[in-house]
């Protein structure tokens, strides 16, 4: 089969949500258990009709919790589907796996599932000195993090683009005004100025606490099915994948390079691209992996919506943010709406075109236009692996 000949063949058909932000007294199992019952009620299917359970993304239990497993959920959830399966690194596979097993005619429907109680239970990403012993010999260049990691690369920026904070701080200051017309996004009451931003402890220099992306509390799930199956329940408006791409760089975060245009993401974009058989110019909106405010610059630029150089002027907050001419992670993002790593942008690209965004629905919000393609990111590791979604809203 040709590689085009997989344009709009899957549909992502259901959405399921849960409470988020600081959900006390919940455990990780709870909150993948409640996305995955919702996103197939919102689907409109029966819990029997679940071929694969996918697990987004494995993390050690914290705060006395269970480990999480898919056979764990699979089993609170009273369902036996035929493919269990789980992530374990950041390899972002769920894409390419999922297309598979609906194309091979393997699976009818594929839930991935999304759930941590990483606030109220105080997850860290940092490696942190125990007994005066460093976790490993990074820790003598100041690597002690994941934050770090990224704020290297985020420095190597600063230097080749002459980017910056007075950059990352646009990004920021956009996704906060895009939360606080999300009734759900954990930062909607908490407006954010250039003074807050900057206001704001430097974490991993160049890196504020601000650049950096939350933990939540809560679960995300979505079911993927093929565009005809979709079709046929007739529940939303169909959603579809016109374009995707993977890619991966399998080199340590201190030897990549910002300046590399054969990134994981520049390289799943342009499969995105090809497949879709569009360009830049047709996409409408872009919901993105925003673990960091340069994450969003970096994937921005190596997708080609701007050039190197051009950072200053394409990345504004009145053309990122509400009513400007190419909105950005519109739910907030997981900067500020919530963080359920590559399902918080799919399920927003997916929420938006079917028009199910109350006061921030593209089309509704002033000085914006009903979309009908979105570009979606998913960000694995430190840019060294990759997915490229184009979404398709379906006449």
């Amino acid at each position: 089969m040709a590689f085009e000949n997989l344009r709009n063949r899957i549909a992502i058909a259901g959405i399921g949500y849960t409470p988020q932000g600081k959900v006390e007294g919940r455990t990780a199992v709870s909150f993948h258990i409640e996305a995955v019952k919702n996103a197939i009620e919102d689907a409109g299917i029966g819990k029997e009709e679940v071929d694969a359970l996918l697990l987004y993304r494995h993390f050690d239990a914290i705060g006395g919790d269970y480990d999480v497993t898919a056979f764990t959920v699979a089993e609170q959830l009273g369902i036996r589907p035929q493919i269990l399966s789980q992530e374990t690194y950041c390899t972002r596979s769920w894409l390419l796996y999922s297309i598979g097993l609906l194309e091979s005619g393997i699976c009818k429907y594929i839930v991935l599932s999304y759930g941590d109680n990483a606030r109220s239970a105080r997850r860290s990403f940092v490696k942190e000195i125990k007994g005066g012993k460093a976790a490993d010999e990074l820790a003598a260049y100041g690597d002690l993090s994941t934050m770090a990691k990224y704020a290297m690369l985020a420095r190597r920026a600063q230097h080749i683009f002459g980017t910056g904070p007075d950059v990352w701080k646009e990004i920021a200051i956009a996704q906060r005004r895009w939360a606080e017309l999300n009734p759900i996004a954990a930062m909607r009451h908490k407006p954010l100025n250039e003074d807050g931003y900057y206001g704001a402890d430097i974490v991993a220099e160049p890196l504020r606490l601000l650049d950096a992306t939350p933990n939540s509390d809560g679960g995300r799930a979505i079911v993927l099915t093929t565009a005809e199956r979709a079709k046929e329940r007739n529940l939303h408006p169909l959603v579809t994948i016109r374009g995707f791409g993977s890619a991966n760089q399998p080199l340590s975060p201190f030897r990549l390079c910002a300046e590399d245009t054969d990134s994981a993401a520049a390289r799943a974009g342009r499969q995105a691209f090809e497949m879709a058989g569009i360009t830049k110019e047709d996409i409408d909106a872009c919901e993105l992996y925003d673990c960091f405010t340069y994450t969003v610059e970096a994937t921005l630029r190596d997708y080609g919506f701007f050039q190197a150089g051009e950072e200053k002027e394409f990345l504004r907050k009145e053309r990122l943010g509400p009513g400007g001419e190419f909105p950005v992670n519109t739910s907030g993002g997981m900067l500020s709406e919530a963080y359920f790593m590559g399902l918080t942008p799919v399920s927003e690209g997916v929420m938006q075109l079917m028009g199910r965004c109350g006061a921030r629905q593209l089309g509704v919000h002033p000085g914006t236009k009903y979309p009908r393609f979105i570009m979606c990111s998913d960000n694995g590791g430190v840019f060294q692996s990759h997915a490229s979604l184009i979404l398709e809203r379906m006449e």
